[in-house]
């Protein structure tokens, strides 16, 4: 027999779950505590997206026991559950999900993720996953004990069992692995809960650790993210090769059909366009369209100037929320945030999202914290490699007043960094998800986001650098004022003045002051305003009072309050202006308390509480 025959009859499929079986470090599960965050992520993922494509708010619940020398992980949501058909190959079966031919924003695209974490547990402890789901309160629970047949790649049913659950849907899974649990640092399951509930504000995470520490981590909000729905690919970046395949298996029948109902952003007259500019029959048929003629479209998409790719296909965080999320598990004092403009790489949509919060307790002489997402899926491990992190390594941060050290890199200071990346398809340089390749698009909007919001943190820290020196330049004289006025007074033998209007005058500041006269039980009460700045001035007025008022000029917005009503006026002042507010109360409701307001810097206010 000949060599080559020989070697013919070694040959033979490898399946996919046979190969990650060997290469189990390509998935993320290539060390002891990496593993374990690992199988927590991706059964989290799962909860989150399954939650948010049936309308529901996440509740999800997270337990690791030791059990001897293995660790037992217990997931459990408040979502839809899994029809009882469904639940063995969506966890045991890799490369099996509903989201892969799906051109929308999600976590898990690749269905390998949880299957993954089941092929790691029956790997290294040889016992099965177990998985309990209810899809209806009137329906009972699936019980089922899983492995994967990994030379077939396909699911191993031990038992299968309906059950009684006090949930009334939702779906519980339970597996027992090797692994390290560590605490206390941002690679750890802890640090990755507390980033996903940063960009998830809609969840509550609830975790319970290994000693039986229960850490919660609550909704910020109670409003869903904006739902994604599917949309064609953009023609903007998708490869010749791509397009070759989609003529080959279309079964449209006319080139300017298949071209509108193809692609996302093409109409009629896209269409007609296009195929003037290829030199192609738009009654042609798709498939009998050679190398050549595919060529020539293809080199026409790029010459033609074709709309934005639909939006509804991502679902951004938002500003609000995000700052929501940094405020929720930071305390800072500064948050700048932007969302930059849908762009599109190789033919699908993304958008950048950055968030920069500044100051509070954050350390002064350590490099920043950098939060690295990917819809909304937190990036622990492989940040060096990261297209982010090039990104932001690339910026001249000395210009926007954080250290810089080395003149690049990651900035040195008292800041916490978010760049969240929402795509329908991200680019990760590995299985793992860990990194997003530096794709040229990707890295422009990253690199736009950031130094938006530097500029708003460098504006934020030169005003404050003003309002210092403003503050250091009243403490003199509210120390200097005082003696002079008390020396005046001994001398002339006259009543001490109030040195607030002089200050205000002094220190260019908005002066509030009010005068109240009594009138047969009614107290009569002025407050005046008066801007002695450059600047126009607009802010709240607010004067919180026991009882309800009479006579009140101009009209105010009340608002009840437990034990009083808050009294309060929307004014914007001219320099050199001043505005008289009135109203009358009776003399029972005079405990007056500190007119107060909103929308200022305390350093530019005289004579008010700053809220």
């Amino acid at each position: 027999m000949e060599i080559a025959e020989e070697l013919a009859k070694q040959q033979k499929a490898i399946s996919v779950a046979e190969f990650f079986e060997k290469n189990r470090q390509i998935l993320g599960f290539d060390s002891a505590p990496r593993a374990l965050i690992t199988c927590v992520k991706e059964a989290v993922d799962n909860s989150l997206d399954a939650c948010e494509d049936a309308g529901i708010l996440p509740d999800i619940f997270v337990q690791i026991k030791k059990n001897g020398e293995y660790y037992q992980v217990i997931v459990e949501d408040n979502g839809p559950g899994i029809v009882q058909e469904e639940i063995p190959r969506v966890f045991a079966k890799l490369l099996y999900g509903s989201r892969f031919h799906t051109l929308r924003q999600s976590r898990g695209q690749q269905g390998i993720g949880i299957s993954a974490a089941v092929l790691y547990s029956q790997l290294t402890s040889g016992r099965p996953t177990k998985v309990i789901s209810k899809i209806a309160p009137d329906r009972p629970a699936r019980y089922c004990e899983l492995l994967i047949n990994t030379a077939k790649n396909e699911p191993e049913i031990l038992k299968s069992e309906d059950m009684d659950w006090e949930r009334p849907r939702g779906t519980r899974v339970e597996l027992e692995m090797e692994g390290t649990y560590v605490r206390g640092r941002r690679q750890s399951v802890y640090g990755s809960l507390k980033s996903t509930a940063i960009v998830n504000p809609h969840a509550r995470l609830t975790l319970v650790e290994p000693e039986g520490n229960v850490e919660v981590f609550e909704r910020a909000t109670e409003s869903l993210p904006k739902k994604a729905y599917a949309i064609s690919p953009h023609p903007d970046g998708i490869e010749l090769g791509e397009l070759i395949k989609l003529l080959r298996y279309t079964d449209k029948k006319k080139l300017r059909v298949f071209l509108k109902e193809t692609f996302s952003s093409i109409g009629a007259i896209s269409a007609q366009e296009l195929c003037s500019r290829a030199g192609l029959d738009p009654e042609v048929a798709p498939t009998g369209l050679d190398h050549d003629a595919a060529s020539r479209l293809h080199s026409a998409f790029k010459q033609i100037k074709v709309k934005s790719p639909p939006v509804d296909c991502l679902s951004p965080i938002g500003e609000e929320l995000i700052k929501a999320g940094l405020e929720k598990e930071f305390r800072l004092d500064y948050i700048a945030t932007t969302v930059r403009p849908v762009s599109v790489y190789s033919g699908n949509p993304f958008l950048v999202e950055v968030g920069l919060g500044y100051g509070g307790e954050l350390e002064k002489e350590s490099r920043i914290e950098l939060l690295r997402f990917a819809n909304r899926v937190p990036l622990v491990y492989q940040q060096g490699a990261c297209a982010v992190t090039h990104a932001v390594e690339s910026v001249s941060w000395k210009n926007y007043s954080l250290g810089q050290p080395t003149g690049s890199g990651v900035p040195v200071g008292p800041a916490v960094l978010l760049v969240h990346i929402a795509s329908t398809n991200i680019p990760f340089t590995s299985e793992s998800k860990d990194a997003v390749a530096d794709m040229p698009e990707i890295l422009t909007e990253i690199d736009l986001g950031l130094k938006e919001v530097a500029r708003k943190l460098r504006r934020y820290l030169s005003r404050q650098s003003v309002l210092s020196e403003r503050r250091e330049k009243e403490e003199i004289i509210r120390k200097i004022l005082p003696r002079i006025a008390q020396k005046l007074s001994d001398v002339l033998e006259k009543e001490l003045p109030d040195i607030g209007p002089v200050v205000a005058k002094i220190m260019g500041n908005l002066l509030v002051f009010r005068k109240v006269e009594r009138n047969n039980g009614q107290l009569s009460v002025k407050i005046q305003v008066e801007n002695h700045s450059e600047q126009l001035r607009s802010f709240k007025l607010h004067e919180v009072l026991a009882v309800q008022a009479d006579c009140v000029s101009p009209a105010a917005k009340v608002i009840p309050l437990g034990d009083g009503y808050d009294y309060h006026w929307k004014l914007s002042i001219a320099p050199g202006q001043s505005t008289t507010l009135s109203y009358s109360i009776t003399a029972e409701g005079a405990a007056l308390k500190e007119p107060v307001i909103e929308g200022l810097e305390a350093e530019i206010v005289t004579g008010a509480r700053v809220i």
